[in-house]
């Protein structure tokens, strides 16, 4: 398992106030995560992404398979670097799938960020092939590790460039994050394997994040808009960072699509 936070807003802000600094901040989450389904802490690394666009539109990632808290360099670059928008997650590896830095998220291709918060249950002996077979030559080359959380960004990727989604469209963002969900679930529902998979996605412009599990309630989700902490801004997190009363859960099987336009949700 995994936990996530997002953040997307008017204003940029340093990376060290989503990840470092609030209450129950990312890093708090890595030692002392207050709702994780499995695992006890977020000890298998952590990583980083953001999008500098007086730069380029692609994301800048920073990555690693230490524990979050053991990072002093993160530490230091996290109050010095801004943004308005970022994702971030630490990692507990699911057991069976190896502690590398390719099974670290946020993952990136071209202008998109990823992150996985679940788990394909015996992803490697049952479910990894049947889902890569599926995978276009593209996304296949560019698969780095041996992990499902990079797989279903693979499956993602395919479905943005079938519909030549822009940066920015969140409509192209959520139907192919949507499509993403119900071609893996229908695989692993084939296979009669569980599937966790609560995922988000960004372009910089637009942030997609959907809750599901092909059993039972999936992992925790929250989402906050214009909160005191993060004003005119929407944050995205497995647990919840502060005591804002304006915290809602989104509920299971629900899809959230933020942009410049606030937040919607529905059901998937």
């Amino acid at each position: 398992m995994c936990r996530i936070v997002a953040y997307l807003g008017k204003e940029q802000i340093p990376l060290s106030s989503l990840v470092l600094e609030t209450e129950h901040s990312l890093l708090v989450q890595s030692y002392a995560p207050k709702e994780m389904m499995s695992g006890v802490v977020n000890a298998d690394g952590f990583g980083a992404g953001w999008y500098a666009p007086e730069v380029d539109g692609e994301p800048a990632v920073y990555r690693s398979n230490a524990p979050l808290w053991t990072d002093r360099s993160f530490g230091s670059i996290a109050p010095r670097v801004r943004s308005a928008t970022v994702l971030a997650a630490v990692r507990s590896a699911t057991p069976g799938l190896p502690a590398e830095e390719s099974g670290v998220p946020p993952f990136a291709s071209g202008p998109y960020l990823f992150a996985h918060n679940g788990a394909i249950k015996n992803f490697r002996a049952v479910a990894m092939r049947p889902l890569r077979d599926s995978l276009s030559d593209a996304s296949y080359s560019g698969l780095l590790g041996v992990t499902d959380s990079e797989t279903i960004f693979a499956f993602l990727l395919d479905r943005l460039r079938d519909a030549k989604a822009r940066a920015g469209d969140a409509g192209s963002l959520a139907e192919a994050t949507t499509e993403t969900i119900r071609s893996v679930s229908d695989v692993c529902a084939k296979l009669g394997v569980y599937a966790s998979l609560n995922v988000g996605v960004t372009d910089g412009e637009a942030t997609v994040f959907a809750r599901y599990s092909t059993e039972g309630p999936g992992n925790s989700l929250y989402f906050v808009e214009d909160g005191q902490t993060f004003p005119d801004a929407v944050v995205v997190a497995s647990e919840r960072l502060d005591g804002d009363a304006g915290w809602q859960q989104l509920p299971d099987r629900h899809l959230l699509v933020a942009d410049s336009g606030g937040v919607t949700t529905r059901p998937l």
